[in-house]
């Protein structure tokens, strides 16, 4: 038999889908999501307020797409409804759930795990969206490790963390993760490794964490003419095999 196909997830914070432009677009994220043809795409900073139809977001992404299955985890209240990341996967999600990650008194935070059906593998999805406080990213971090999370003897699939880290030096958050996985260095594979804003890239923020029993095989920032407009941050791709 030969190999299978690689997996390709994306992880893209969408700033509410609120553009550089300062227009507040679904449609121009949905086109932006069109041009990546992934697997599965997480999303950060997604507006779930059906009252209002610029921040109706989730209904607008999950309907512009055929043939993706999604989940959505709230983290805080916002305009009349809710905030927080999206999972949109072509695969089978047999499981997701939001993880509270809030630290303190600071901003509410959270992950969104989706356990998603490749042929006959299980991948479990971690979209994250740590602080922007240097002190509470650590505490996040470990939370994100605990065995209430990432080291649960139930996760028994493998595993991908992905999301806005907000961790643009390599801090105490960025070595805590690497003890226990791997993870994508841009400069590795792109020109430079700063990747947002994405007009300019001055730092690395957003980030792929994975377990050894996967295998990167391709990575690449997407930066499309309208990508570069449609939010702050550009879509992050990668390409996985099972080792």
């Amino acid at each position: 038999m030969g190999q299978a196909a690689p997996i390709r997830i994306v992880t893209y914070n969408i700033h509410k889908c609120r553009g550089m432009d300062r227009r507040v677009r679904p449609d121009r994220i949905a086109d932006v999501i069109r041009e990546l043809d992934a697997d599965v795409i997480a999303l950060q900073e997604v507006v779930n307020a059906h009252q209002r139809p610029a921040f109706d977001q989730v209904r607008q992404l999950a309907g512009a797409f055929e043939g993706y299955a999604w989940r959505f985890g709230e983290n805080r209240p916002l305009y009349g409804g809710e905030y927080g990341n999206m999972t949109l996967s072509r695969f089978p999600i047999r499981f997701s759930r939001n993880y509270d990650l809030t630290h303190g008194k600071y901003e509410r935070r959270g992950c969104l795990r989706t356990d998603v059906v490749v042929g006959d593998q299980l991948v479990h999805v971690v979209n994250v969206h740590l602080g922007t406080g240097f002190f509470e990213r650590p505490h996040q971090a470990r939370r994100l490790l605990s065995p209430e999370l990432l080291s649960s003897t139930e996760l028994k699939g493998h595993k991908v963390v992905l999301g806005d880290f907000n961790e643009w030096t390599r801090g105490l958050t960025t070595r805590l993760m690497q003890k226990g996985f791997h993870n994508i260095e841009p400069k590795k594979f792109l020109r430079y490794g700063r990747t947002y804003p994405g007009l300019f890239p001055l730092l690395h923020l957003d980030h792929f964490y994975f377990d050894r029993s996967l295998r990167v095989c391709g990575f690449k920032l997407h930066r499309s003419r309208k990508a570069l407009i449609a939010s702050d941050h550009l879509p992050m791709i990668a390409d996985f095999t099972f080792a």
